[in-house]
């Protein structure tokens, strides 16, 4: 297994894993997230992520060049902001691996080479966002050495979802 940037030839096989997140979100909180048939970026969307250097995308890829797993990630900083410090941090906006072939340690590779390209980047810390309803993602996380460092709350006030 290798980890590299991602490339536009990799753009079919990404928008493959992007659907099966979108399932298990579905499946998690089917009054949030739409069904399968729809898609988080459109191709060109995605081109322009690919090609930003802000939002970096990695790639886990076997010995064939075949994508088994992505991490996307963007850059944020709060300069000048009244009450935010203007640390570095990189945030990773999604982390998925191929469903018919997880327990390989491809998802711990990644999060590790997004773990050491942030402090080579000069990061203070690197963050992201897990849903609740997906508690393996959530024990990923945890067995990586994430804590809590915010928590969403929400209360339902329409039923009829």
């Amino acid at each position: 297994m290798d980890i590299r940037r991602a490339k536009e030839k990799d753009m079919d096989r990404i928008n493959e894993l992007l659907r099966q997140v979108c399932m298990v979100h579905h499946k998690g909180r089917p009054d949030l997230f739409q069904g399968e048939n729809n898609r988080k970026y459109t191709n060109e969307q995605l081109r322009e992520i690919i090609h930003d250097d802000q939002r970096p995308i990695f790639v886990a890829v076997d010995e064939t060049d075949l994508v088994t797993g992505y991490a996307f990630c963007i850059f944020q900083q709060h300069l000048g902001d009244n009450i935010l410090t203007d640390i570095k941090t990189l945030y990773i906006d999604d982390l998925c691996v191929d469903e018919n072939i997880r327990g390989q340690h491809i998802g711990k590779s990644l999060y590790e080479y997004v773990l050491k390209f942030a402090q080579e980047q000069g990061c203070y810390n690197l963050t992201l966002n897990v849903w609740c309803c997906n508690e393996t993602a959530m024990r990923f996380y945890e067995n990586c050495g994430l804590k809590p460092q915010k928590i969403g709350m929400e209360t339902i006030l329409k039923k009829d979802r």
